[in-house]
C-alpha cells in the first residue's frame, strides 16, 4: 500500500469540496471524511488555504472559497424575505 503525500491528501479534500458544494467541515471531519492522519490532514488543509482554494470561517470551519460569496448572497436574501 502506498503512503500519500500532503499533495494526495490535499487532491483527496479538493474533490470532496468539488462534488459537495457549500460543505464546510472542522479539520477533525475532513481528517474523518478521507481518513487522514492528523499531520496530514493538517498539511492538506494548509495547502488549500494557502492556495485560496478553501477559507477558514471564524468557527473554525473550512470552507470552498467560491462558497463564500454564495453563503453570504443566501444569507442576505433571506434577510430581506423577513
Amino acid at each position: 500500500m502506498a503512503l500519500l503525500t500532503v499533495a494526495d491528501a490535499a487532491q483527496l479534500l479538493r474533490m470532496e469540496y468539488l462534488e459537495m458544494p457549500g460543505l464546510a467541515l472542522t479539520a477533525w471531519q475532513a481528517r474523518r471524511l478521507c481518513n487522514l492522519s492528523d499531520e496530514l490532514c493538517d498539511g492538506a488543509l494548509r495547502t488549500l488555504l494557502e492556495s485560496g482554494f478553501l477559507t477558514q470561517t471564524t468557527d473554525r470551519r473550512y470552507l470552498r472559497s467560491s462558497s463564500v460569496s454564495s453563503v453570504s448572497a443566501i444569507r442576505r436574501r433571506l434577510l430581506e424575505a423577513s
